[in-house]
């Protein structure tokens, strides 16, 4: 067993915990990171938003998704695509991604140790290799939780490799499954259920809610739900599963008003939880809350002052974006360095196909609070970037105050919606108002155009009050 002294020890190797890992060493420190994968990356990079978002281009790509709209159909034959091409370049894009996470380790002097961590004191971890043999002591001032999460996955669900499915078995499957049944309908139910439906597999999805991601802007999700039933999938809503069982090596599912459902898979998407389950929290002192996550403070402290949790563990917005905002602010706040809080303002990307982003209030928040607000609104079909590449279906949505004019919600479904909705994003953080947007010139054609259509589309209602 080697015993070492560290500065800051970072326990998980994802976005939060590399990005604490490299500002702790750009701040000097001696840093290690311990993980129990293969290779630094985290869930996020081998089981997560990496591999998700990567098949989903895969798909899009071979399977000339947007070229439906100029043929009518799509020129591939769906026969033809198989999990095997689309898994060459998720595991080409993976290891690309592993590569520049071993790369910023060693231009940053850090230590990267495989092993699981378990807390032998407040200050100690040990480190027990693949077969549970001691390798490491390892003893820090500080120490940053960055352990994630993993899906919540109940023991009365009968998980298998190829039928019975969470987010993580359903990556290594083998064949593109004719039938699919998808109980969730949050972001990544609803991401892989678009997914499949565009490699024509037919899908259901499930849900007690009474609609898709019920979270969202209520007008953006309908706009959702219309273009996946256009690609064939269905969704049932005020539903709940009472019985999950694998029959003839297929999945069966009875939901508690009596209604059954067959398919050649399932996908379990219910929910996730934190990733805290072997490193013997209890010897470190740390709190957990009623559901499992680890308590923190605004500053990212937990319960004991020189502890630390970012990312996942720590329960929403469980983002890959924040979490690696959450790992710079929280390793920058315990070594002393000038910092900031973590800001209430941010951009939310959802991969379906359509994709979505927004950020800022929704309609409804906006009512809830008795705003008195304009909506602007610029539909794909309107853009002329849209109809050169293929992607018609989609609309901007600005909301702002109908007096001053102040930016309060910039909502956008449609292709490269995660992309241009920095631009709102940036508008509104310098405080600017809806008419910006039309007082500037865009790049024609483009979708970025849509700002200022839609700009010019509020503004007019206002005007024609008056």
């Amino acid at each position: 067993m080697e015993e070492i002294k560290v500065d800051v020890l970072v326990i998980g190797s994802g976005p939060s915990g590399q990005k604490a890992a490299i500002q702790a060493a750009k701040l000097g420190k001696r840093v290690v990171v311990v993980d129990n994968g293969l290779d630094p990356g985290g869930n996020c990079l081998y089981n997560g938003t990496i591999p998700s978002k990567s098949l989903r281009e895969a798909i899009i790509d071979l399977t000339g998704f947007y070229d439906r709209n100029f043929y009518g159909t799509t020129p591939y034959k769906m026969e033809d695509i198989n999990l095997s091409s689309l898994n060459s370049r998720l595991h080409y894009v993976i290891n690309e991604e592993r590569n520049m996470v071993y790369r910023q380790f060693k231009k940053n002097g850090i230590q990267w140790i495989l092993g699981t961590a378990r807390f032998e004191n407040p200050h100690m971890i040990l480190v027990l290799d693949h077969e549970y043999h001691l390798s490491y002591q390892v003893e820090a001032d500080t120490i940053i939780l960055a352990t994630g999460s993993k899906p919540r996955n109940p023991s009365n669900i009968p998980f298998d490799k190829d039928v019975i499915l969470d987010s993580t078995r359903l990556l290594q499957i083998e064949k593109v499954p004719n039938t699919m049944l998808v109980l969730g309908g949050g972001i990544i139910g609803s991401e892989y259920a678009s997914f499949f439906s565009a490699l024509g597999t037919e899908v259901t999805v499930i849900d007690k809610k009474d609609h898709i991601l019920p979270f969202i802007d209520s007008e953006i999700g309908i706009l959702l739900q219309t273009a996946l039933t256009d690609l064939g999938l269905s969704f049932r809503g005020n539903e709940e599963p009472e019985l999950v069982k694998r029959i003839d090596n297929r999945a069966y599912l009875k939901c508690k008003d009596g209604s059954e459902y067959h398919a050649d898979v399932l996908l379990y998407a219910l929910g996730r939880q934190a990733n805290v389950d072997n490193i013997h929290i209890e010897n470190a002192g740390v709190k957990l809350n009623e559901k499992g996550y680890v308590v923190v403070n605004s500053l990212f402290q937990t319960t004991m002052p020189h502890i630390y949790a970012v990312g996942d563990v720590i329960g929403g917005p469980s983002l890959a974006s924040t979490s690696m905002e959450q790992g710079r602010l929280a390793a920058r706040q315990a070594l002393g360095a000038e910092t900031h809080q973590f800001p209430t303002f941010y951009p939310i990307g959802i991969y379906t196909i359509p994709e979505i982003s927004s950020c800022g209030y929704t309609e409804e928040e906006l009512k809830e609070l008795g705003y008195h607000y304009e909506v602007g609104r610029a539909y794909y079909y309107e853009i002329a970037r849209s109809h050169i590449a293929g992607s018609n279906v989609g609309m901007f949505k600005l909301l702002f105050h109908a007096e001053t004019l102040e930016i309060l919600g910039v909502h956008i479904i449609g292709r490269g919606a995660t992309e241009v909705i920095h631009i709102g994003q940036i508008a509104k953080s310098f405080n600017a108002k809806i008419d910006y947007f039309i007082d500037q010139v865009f790049n024609y054609p483009t979708y970025a155009e849509g700002y200022r259509v839609a700009a010019l589309n509020g503004i007019n209602k206002i005007r024609l009050r008056k």
